[in-house]
C-alpha cells in the first residue's frame, strides 16, 4: 500500500515541478536512452548475480506489494502452537513429538494452525529441531550454535537479493551518464544543424542522467531498502521458533518458554501477556 503511495508521490513530484515550470513531458519521452539504460542495468544485473540471487529478486517484487507476510495474528498463532508443543513433550515426554515431526501434513496437532501449517519453510524448520530432541539430543548449547549457522544462511541469502537490488539501484545513474554522453557523442556528430535542432538532440541526452538518477534514488534503491527491511522482520518468525525451543531444552515450563519467544518479536507484532493468555485458554491443548 505504502509503496503504490511512495511511487505515486515520486512522479507527481517530479512530473508535476516539471510541468509547472514550464516543461514539457513529450521531451522525457526518449525510448533508446531508456533502452541503455536499463538494457545495460539488466545485463550488468544478470553478469553480477547467480541464477538463485535473481530467481530470488523475481519472486520478491511481490514483497513490495504485500509487504511482510507474517502478520500479528501469525505470531499469536505460533506461540499458541509452541506452548501446546510444549506442553506436551513436557506431559508425555519429547518422544510423543514423534508421530508428529515425521509427518506434519498430517498431524493432529498442526493441523489446529493452519497458518503455520502451510508455511513450508518453517514447518520445516521447526521439525527438524523436534526430531533432534525425540532422537535424545538435549545439550542446548550445541543446539543453539546449529541454529544460528542456519539462521546465519537464510540470512546471508535474503542479504543477497536486497544487495543485488541495492547494487542495481546504485548502478543507474552512470548508466545514465553512459546514455547521456552517447547521447551528446550523437549531437556533435550533427553539430552543424540549426540550433533547435541540437537544442532537441542535447535534451535527449540529458534526460539521460535525468532518468538514471531519478529510478536510482526514486524506486530501485527504496524497493532494495524495503526488500531488506521486510526480509529482517520476517526473519523474526524463525527466531521465535529457535528461542521457544532453547528455552524448553533448558527445562522452563511451556508458559515460560513462550515468553521467551514472545520477547524476540517488534513491538509492532509482539502480543501482550493477556492477548498470548487468552489465545492459549481459547484453543486449549492439542494432543
Amino acid at each position: 500500500m505504502f509503496f503504490i503511495v511512495g511511487f505515486v508521490i515520486v512522479v507527481a513530484s517530479v512530473l508535476g515541478g516539471y510541468v509547472g515550470a514550464g516543461g514539457h513531458l513529450e521531451v522525457l519521452w526518449q525510448p533508446l536512452e531508456f533502452l541503455i539504460i536499463f538494457g545495460a542495468g539488466i545485463g550488468a544485473f544478470l553478469i553480477a548475480n547467480p541464477i538463485p540471487i535473481t530467481k530470488g529478486v523475481g519472486r520478491s517484487m511481490g514483497v513490495l506489494i504485500k509487504g511482510s507476510k507474517y502478520k500479528k495474528d501469525h505470531y499469536v498463532e505460533l506461540l499458541t502452537l509452541l506452548y501446546s508443543v510444549f506442553k506436551l513433550a513436557k506431559s508425555k515426554g519429547d518422544l510423543a513429538l514423534e508421530t508428529h515431526v515425521e509427518n506434519p501434513g498430517e498431524s493432529t496437532l498442526f493441523a489446529s494452525f493452519p497458518k503455520f501449517q502451510g508455511d513450508h519453510h518453517a514447518v520445516e524448520f521447526m521439525c527438524d529441531y523436534l526430531r533432534m530432541l525425540t532422537l535424545g539430543t538435549s545439550n542446548a548449547f550445541e543446539v543453539e550454535a546449529l541454529m544460528d549457522a542456519e539462521l546465519d544462511v537464510h540470512h546471508a541469502e535474503d542479504a543477497g537479493i536486497s544487495g543485488a537490488m541495492a547494487t542495481l539501484g546504485d548502478s543507474l545513474p552512470a548508466l545514465g551518464i553512459v546514455a547521456a554522453v552517447l547521447g551528446i557523442i550523437h549531437t556533435m556528430g550533427s553539430i552543424t544543424e540549426p540550433p533547435e535542432i541540437l537544442g532537441h538532440l542535447i535534451g535527449g541526452a540529458l534526460v539521460g542522467t535525468f532518468s538514471g538518477i531519478l529510478f536510482s534514488y526514486g524506486f530501485v534503491s527504496p524497493m532494495a531498502q524495503f526488500m531488506g527491511a521486510t526480509f529482517e522482520s520476517d526473519a523474526k518468525y524463525l527466531m521465535c521458533i529457535r528461542t521457544g525451543i532453547l528455552a524448553h531444552m533448558q527445562g522452563y515450563a511451556p508458559q515460560v518458554s513462550i515468553e521467551f519467544s514472545r520477547k524476540v518479536l517488534n513491538s509492532d507484532m509482539r502480543p501482550t501477556f493477556i492477548e498470548l493468555e487468552e489465545a492459549i485458554n481459547e484453543i486449549g491443548t492439542v494432543g
